[in-house]
């Protein structure tokens, strides 16, 4: 092949040709950089019959080949002409034009990307701070009066969960702590409202609901005002947000989770058909054992009356005529006894003769004679099944020699230690280069890389980061780090 070929040379330098310097190329690039995230906007979107899909990634001062092929399409959310998006992908050279382009393997709105990364920093944060820790998730109540349902009054989910509630248990009372539950200030709303129920104690359960949607219309239940609302919630409160896909903070930290509003209205109500039938079955049994200690009763109160009723002179003839017919069997036996006493003693005799140790002895003495011989032939049949055995065991090893064993354990042990040594040296190889790749993307997306492109960092007077200009007062002091040093700034007015 041409690549196999030895490279001439000119003045010292290698000539190469345009397959093999674009080989070169291509290897030196998904070598070094490897798999990477941009971020940009879609342009010249290209969707040919074959079903890949063919594009531009561009920003404002430069912009990229993209190739998405059809087998990573379903990592890929819906790709449209204009569209900034997050692509993670492979640095690669098309050799054939000599083409600088990605090869795309994963791809996201760049929008709900951001919201999941968030999402993702936050659960990690919360979770290190132990508001998931099951072991603060308090138990249901074993009985249910009254449940409160923080939700929009304006939604289907409201009218499901008492659609559910009266149908499962009419019984169970429900109370509406309206919140809106997506915008700017739901999440607030939501948490005041937590407290607010938790202030009233006028439930046995909180059912926090709402319908589904995409991550930021969920938003408001991925905010940190809400975990910590939840998690300092003196009642048990369990979540029914979104489809059975959806999760959100709010039901790690909650209590208990259901996939659904209805499911959670389910989980908290009885099924009042089976309380029913729960109840004529105890029904039935109290009848059943009222009526029979009841019989009871009245049959034992018949003995006791019938008894009383007898006068101790009514049974006097019969118990003397039983005590005469007693006498006369008496006086029939006794002549007879001693005879009987004589023949029991001779039975008695015999018996302890044919039991005597002598006979004993004699006996066993017979039982015992034969065996000897049964013991030695019995001896003689197992050494000859071992000689046997002892036989074969020889056979076997000089068929299989233990230096020929140790000889072929040796050679695969060999084998398998180079194999490890390889295995190891790429590995190692593998492992520098993706610390390198790590150690230049922290370089350029780390906070010193950001605030050198021009960025600020700004924080009130307690650390914190400024994102709302409503939450900053004029006459405050702000701090405001830059690349090269910090500003001390004061607020003069606040625009939202």
């Amino acid at each position: 092949m041409e690549t196999d070929a030895p490279l001439a040379y000119r003045e010292g330098l290698p000539v190469y040709t345009v397959s093999r310097l674009n080989q070169e190329a291509r290897s030196l690039l998904e070598g070094r950089l490897g798999r990477v995230w941009v971020e940009g906007e879609i342009g010249n979107l290209s969707q040919p019959s074959s079903g890949h899909i063919y594009f531009t990634l561009k920003d404002a001062r430069a912009q990229v080949r993209c190739a998405l092929f059809r087998s990573a399409r379903r990592l890929c959310c819906p790709v449209v002409d204009g569209m900034q998006v997050l692509v993670g992908a492979r640095v690669s050279l098309y050799e054939g034009r000599g083409d600088f382009q990605l090869i795309v393997e994963q791809m996201e709105d760049a929008g709900e990307g951001a919201l999941r990364r968030a999402f993702e920093a936050l659960k990690r944060a919360l979770d290190a701070e132990g508001l998931f820790d099951p072991r603060h998730k308090k138990p249901l109540p074993s009985q249910i009066r009254r449940i409160g349902v923080i939700t929009s009054p304006d939604g289907a989910v409201w009218h499901d969960i008492v659609t559910t509630l009266k149908r499962r248990f009419p019984g169970i009372a429900v109370l509406l702590y309206p919140v809106p539950v997506q915008g700017r200030d739901a999440a607030a709303t939501v948490a005041r409202m937590l407290d607010l129920a938790n202030e009233r104690r006028e439930c046995d359960v909180l059912l926090l609901a709402r319908g589904g949607g995409s991550l930021e219309d969920l938003w408001c239940f991925n905010e940190e005002v809400v975990a910590r609302a939840l998690f300092r919630s003196e009642l048990p409160v369990v979540t029914g947000i979104g489809h059975e896909t959806d999760t959100t903070i709010a039901d790690w930290v909650a209590d208990l989770r259901a996939p659904t509003p209805t499911a959670a209205a389910e989980l908290l109500s009885p099924d009042q058909t089976l309380w029913r039938k729960r109840h004529r079955d105890a029904h039935d049994r109290l009848a059943r054992l009222i009526d029979r200690l009841l019989r009871e009763r009245i049959q034992r109160f018949d003995d006791l009356k019938r008894r009383l009723l007898l006068l101790p002179v009514r049974g006097l003839p019969e118990k003397r005529a039983a005590v005469a017919a007693l006498a006369r069997r008496l006086a029939l036996a006794l002549p007879s006894y001693p005879t009987q006493l004589r023949a029991r003693l001779m039975a008695l005799t015999q018996r302890l003769e044919r039991r005597s140790p002598s006979a004993r002895l004699y006996a066993y003495g017979v039982a015992l004679a034969p065996l000897p011989d049964r013991l030695t032939g019995a001896a003689r049949a197992a050494l000859r099944v071992r000689e046997r055995r002892l036989a074969l065991l020889a056979e076997r090893l000089r068929a299989h020699p233990p230096e020929a064993i140790r000889e072929r354990l040796s050679a695969r042990h060999d084998l398998l230690k180079d194999r490890l040594r390889r295995a190891m040296s790429e590995a190692l190889r593998m492992r520098r280069e993706r610390l390198g790749l790590l150690n230049r993307a922290l370089t350029l997306v780390g906070p010193p890389g950001v605030l050198n492109r021009g960025y600020a960092i700004v924080t009130d007077g307690q650390g914190r980061v400024a994102r709302d200009a409503a939450a900053h007062r004029p006459g405050e002091t702000l701090r405001i780090r830059l690349a090269q040093g910090e500003l001390l700034v004061e607020v003069k007015v606040s625009q939202p």
